[in-house]
């Protein structure tokens, strides 16, 4: 029994773990493929869009051709004339005009544009240009910006968990190793004094009994105890109850034989796990200081990394570049060379985008604990003190 037992405990545990897991999972791989579609969708839409040469276009190719044929020898004398018109000229081009589709939306392009999109980042450096693009833009955001913060409330309550558990643990150890340090010095030998003396009352206080020393003697034979009529009739009843009761080889022979019995409880099960979405969120209680020294090194991190394929960045770009993009600010004013090699980031990126979430909210609920403490010290400087009249 013992070795047919253990396997099945072990599918068990292996089952609750899959059930565990199985929200987190499904959020994440349903957001992996909503942008795979994405990238597929913008490359085929975009990337084989015709350029079609508008007049404006050509216009824009005569006048920089007038300009640089009317520039004379002396460049000194027109410098300044021909900066402003060049200024001018260059401010009125748009960038579709020398700009190869198939070249920006390739399907890894594509594929950064989605996660710029349902990110909110929005970096503004590809974007559509056709009609037909522009609409499914609007439609892809409108669904996908709330399955993204979906993604982050529930990784945000797994981190939340992780950070709350290790900082409790600290808390814990710190304390303990306070107390030690205070027994140590002061307390120690004082409690090993007062528990030996109640220890010592105790044993005067009270004596044990000769029958009492007798029954905990192991080589002393004990007599059969006589029970009366009733009280057998009541273990019987006891007994009977007992066997009513499902044991929990039956109920694994049952979900084994018949496994469309235990799937309601496993289905509620799922189902709770998908409503406590978010709760850990509300019970995290950090230091605010603390989260943002943990901001700090994890865009450390990535900065130090990042100049290693972006060579035009140096550390402080970077740590500016990875700064705007975890808060979704999304200038757009840093462009990288390489954004297929970030798209292999883009779980630095979710998961920096929740560490700021959580700072985000942490220092929300400070400021409601500040307003709401200016309120009442305002409520109460303006209450009128009660006048006590003579009676």
């Amino acid at each position: 029994m013992a070795s047919t037992s253990q396997p099945l405990r072990g599918k068990r545990a292996c089952k609750k773990i899959f059930w565990a897991v199985f929200p987190h999972a499904c959020f994440i791989l349903s957001l992996v493929i909503y942008a795979f579609l994405g990238a597929l969708m913008f490359s085929h839409i975009e990337g084989n869009r015709k350029v079609n040469l508008s007049e404006e276009y050509r216009k824009f190719l005569q006048n920089l051709w007038y300009i640089s044929r009317n520039l004379s020898d002396n460049m000194t004398e027109n410098e300044e004339i021909f900066k402003e018109k060049i200024h001018a000229l260059l401010s009125a081009a748009e960038r579709d005009w020398f700009v190869n589709p198939k070249d920006i939306w390739t399907f890894f392009g594509s594929l950064f544009f989605c996660c710029t999109v349902f990110t909110t980042v929005g970096y503004g450096n590809t974007y559509p240009v056709t009609r037909i693009g522009k609409y499914l833009c609007m439609l892809y955001a409108l669904f996908g910006i709330p399955l993204m913060f979906l993604v982050l409330t529930d990784m945000g309550d797994i981190l939340a968990t992780v950070l709350s558990k290790s900082y409790n643990e600290f808390r814990k150890l710190q304390s303990k190793i306070l107390t030690s340090k205070l027994c140590s010095v002061f307390m120690c030998n004082k409690g090993d004094e007062l528990k030996s003396r109640a220890q010592s009352k105790a044993i005067i206080n009270e004596p044990l009994t000769i029958m009492e020393v007798l029954k905990s003697q192991p080589g002393v034979k004990r007599k059969p105890i006589k029970y009366r009529n009733a009280e057998i009739f009541e273990m019987l009843i006891a007994r009977e109850n007992e066997d009513k009761k499902p044991s929990r080889n039956k109920s694994i022979e049952r979900w084994s034989s018949c496994p469309e019995l235990a799937r309601g409880k496993t289905m509620s099960r799922v189902i709770e796990n998908f409503d406590k979405i978010g709760k850990q969120l509300e019970k995290l209680d950090v230091p605010i200081v603390l989260m943002v020294l943990v901001i700090f090194v994890y865009i450390s991190c990535a900065a130090a990394i990042l100049p290693n394929w972006e060579t035009r960045l140096d550390f402080q770009e970077a740590f500016y570049f990875c700064f705007i993009t975890l808060t979704t600010i999304g200038f757009g004013d840093t462009q990288l060379e390489h954004p297929k090699f970030f798209l292999f980031f883009s779980l630095y990126i979710i998961i920096g985008m929740e560490i700021v979430f959580i700072a985000f909210k942490l220092g929300q609920d400070r400021l409601i604990g500040l307003y709401k403490k200016v309120i009442s010290f305002c409520g109460e400087k303006k209450m009128p003190s009660k006048k006590v009249y003579p009676k």
